[in-house]
């Protein structure tokens, strides 16, 4: 039986006070990408990393505190494994990433876009995710996006500033 597709859409954005090229080269730097991506109450690990156009990517986050929400993958972490669809430096980076579990609610295939717009304070940073999985709670992938945008936030202002 297929499963039925899904539509569902989450977005976040966020200005950051550093320029798209700065923001963009965060996003490059395997090592820099694992200090800010994880959600608040998550450590990640990248396990392949090829930021190219038609690369590919495995992530592990890992919940470090009990989480009443179990993990996709384990009661515990959340696997994804993916590809850079396109790079468009300083200006876009767009993902393809599936989770690895047996639920069926985290079947699928996620599209992640990031839009990096230059701005006067500095670059809005836009999250568009497309085909969210209908296991993930809006209301926790509204958190968790916003999550991470603060943690790019804090990590670029700090090595910029």
């Amino acid at each position: 039986m297929p499963h039925p597709s899904n539509n569902r859409i989450d977005s976040a954005s966020r200005v950051i006070l550093a320029s798209p090229k700065a923001i963009y080269q965060a996003f490059l730097d395997q090592e820099a990408l694992s200090s800010w991506l994880p959600p608040k109450g998550m450590s990640a690990r990248i396990d392949m990393f090829e930021p190219r156009q038609g690369g590919s990517y495995k992530l592990t986050l890992v919940y470090e505190a009990d989480n009443s929400n179990p993990g996709k993958t384990s009661d515990h972490t959340d696997v994804s494994q993916g590809r850079f669809l396109e790079l468009v430096p300083d200006t876009k980076i767009v993902l393809a990433g599936k989770f690895d579990s047996e639920d069926p609610a985290f079947a699928g295939e996620m599209i992640q876009t990031w839009y990096l717009e230059a701005v006067l304070e500095g670059t809005k940073v836009t999250i568009v995710c497309e085909n969210v999985p209908e296991g993930i709670r809006k209301e926790d992938h509204d958190e968790g996006l916003g999550s991470t945008l603060e943690n790019l936030a804090q990590f670029i202002e700090v090595q910029t500033g």
